[in-house]
């Protein structure tokens, strides 16, 4: 190529030379130049490589990148398939970034529309419907964004191939198939299912873990997931529908070539929830039938419900904070509503946010926001960020919207164990906390609300120090952290077999642990795998000392 590249290797360890990533690791590959890759493999399992120059990787430099064990496979199968999912488009990555930049909503073309509101309308009455309404417009952002790029520009792949292509894996009925799924796309979240067909999740992230059987799993862009499953003498679809619902990719598996498997009916997009906008419904009486709309906070298509009235330190109703029920820090480290409309500055310190404990329902009654919001780490938040999230919360129970989980068993964070101990039980030495931020407005995204040419300290690690990162997503998004050459423990109730991951999802107004191991001197890249999120500064480097 006419331009630097670069190939790093997603979840492998090795030295920081070989990591891939240029201006942290090394300078890149300069065009007519060669660079040989030379580590050891320390590992086995599913992983994947792709380009970290540019947007190369949005333009189809990617591959997965599997290691079999040195010894016998701990999971057995008779066959094994690589699905690679991935997102094409065929505007450049610059375009869709400048149209982004214009409009943050460019994409979204599945926002609600006037029979939406004649359907909410009649579910939830006029009153409770248009406060929902005008607290949205108050926000800046829509309850339809589940993603920046949608399927208006995408076309979804399997395998490189187009859903009329139709990549079909074949098998001979009762086979262990194993399915080695690859989340490569650049912007996308795919709901992976097949129809029909029970999964029994083996593997994460390269890492075995304790069977689980489900019907379907989201997976995050750089994660993989592997599965075995036992078809019988029929066509089935592999349906990759994706987290917006604005397109999806499908495969087929079948015992001979050509068939067929219908493809299942679209789902309908789903809506961001009361718990998505960082506001603790808990114990709060939205009352039944027209007159509210608890109810509808968890349903998938469903309006989010209309918050509560703010009141002031008198005791008076102040302006109404919106469905979001977000407050926003401006450069003096105050708090205000999310749209700035007649309220009063509020300290971040102290009691003065007491006022704010008064929302019936929220979590700590009578305790301040700061209590609730800032209890792990001080409040970081720069101009980059547009919003705070009044409770962040564990989220590693619960699937995502749009689901139907009624009717069906959705794997979960908190499902995932390991098969074979950890090996570093010490208990962490300290946190090192980092919010997820963001300002749709300007289509900028961060950590602790700068950008990383405004954060160029590296995040120190002491070498061979047990430490915990905190991830508090302070964005109505998801977003995928990836760390490079160390591994994430993923504290989700497992103890000594908790998962090691090289990538976490962390859900609107999460707040997710995980331990690490700092036994990797050197740089190290972490950043969110949405990569234009990467490339609009969700980045930073990572720095282990060097052994003493």
């Amino acid at each position: 190529m006419k331009e630097i590249a670069s190939i790093h290797w997603h979840g492998i360890l090795l030295p920081p030379g070989m990591d891939g990533v240029p201006g942290v690791s090394f300078a890149g590959i300069a065009p007519g130049e060669t660079f040989t890759y030379r580590f050891p493999l320390l590992q086995s399992g599913t992983y994947w490589c792709h380009s970290h120059s540019g947007g190369q990787e949005l333009l189809g430099v990617y591959a997965p990148f599997v290691i079999d064990p040195a010894g016998p496979d701990p999971v057995a199968f008779d066959r094994d398939y690589v699905v690679l999912m991935s997102d094409w488009s065929f505007e450049a990555p610059e375009k869709i970034i400048a149209n982004l930049k214009k409009q943050s909503g460019y994409y979204n073309y599945q926002k609600r529309t006037l029979a939406d509101l004649v359907r909410d309308v009649s579910a939830n009455g006029w009153s409770a419907t248009l406060m929902e309404r005008l607290s949205w417009s108050k926000m800046r952002m829509d309850p339809t964004d589940f993603a920046d790029v949608t399927g208006y520009t995408y076309t979804y792949l399997v395998n490189g191939l187009t859903s009329d292509a139709n990549w079909t894996g074949l098998f001979r009925p009762g086979e262990r198939v194993r399915l080695r799924f690859i989340a490569a796309g650049a912007m996308t979240y795919f709901d992976i299912r097949i129809p029909g067909l029970k999964m029994t999740v083996v593997q994460a992230d390269g890492q075995d873990i304790q069977p689980l059987e489900v019907d379907e799993f989201r997976i995050a862009p750089g994660e993989t997931f592997d599965v075995i499953v036992v078809p019988e003498d029929r066509a089935y679809t592999l349906m990759a529908e994706t987290m917006d619902r604005s397109g999806f990719a499908r495969g087929t598996l079948a015992p001979r070539a050509g068939m067929t498997a219908p493809i299942p009916p679209r789902r309908p997009r789903p809506i961001r929830t009361m718990a998505d906008m960082g506001m603790d419904m808990g114990g709060m009486d939205m009352g039944a039938g027209k007159a509210g709309m608890g109810s509808m906070s968890g349903m998938p298509g469903a309006a989010a419900p209309a918050s509560p009235p703010i009141m002031d330190m008198s005791g008076h109703q102040m302006q109404n904070m919106g469905a979001a029920g977000r407050v926003r820090a401006d450069a003096a480290g105050k708090l205000k509503t999310a749209h700035q409309s007649g309220m009063a500055d509020m300290p971040t310190t102290g009691g003065a946010m007491g006022a704010m404990g008064a929302m019936p329902g929220m979590s700590g009654e009578g305790a301040s926001v700061k209590d609730q919001r800032f209890a792990h780490g001080p409040d970081t938040h720069g101009v980059g960020n547009s919003s705070i999230a009044m409770v962040a919360k564990n989220r590693l129970g619960e699937p995502g919207s749009g689901f139907d989980t009624e009717n069906s068993r959705v794997l979960v964070y908190a499902d995932l164990r390991s098969v074979i101990p950890q090996t570093d039980l010490r208990a962490p030495e300290r946190e090192i906390e980092l919010h997820i931020t963001g300002n749709m407005d300007r289509y900028s995204w961060s950590f602790d609300g700068k950008k990383y040419s405004e954060a160029r300290t590296p995040i120190a690690f002491r070498y061979g120090e047990r430490l915990r990162m905190v991830f508090v997503n302070d964005t109505m998004m998801e977003h995928p952290i990836h760390l490079h050459g160390m591994w994430m423990e993923l504290e989700n109730g497992g103890g000594a077999n908790q998962p090691r991951k090289h990538t976490v999802s962390v859900k609107p107004a999460e707040r997710l642990t995980v331990a690490v191991t700092a036994d990797a001197p050197g740089q190290w890249a972490m950043h969110c795998h949405l990569l234009l999120h990467m490339e609009m500064g969700m980045f930073r480097v990572v720095e282990v000392s060097s052994p003493a």
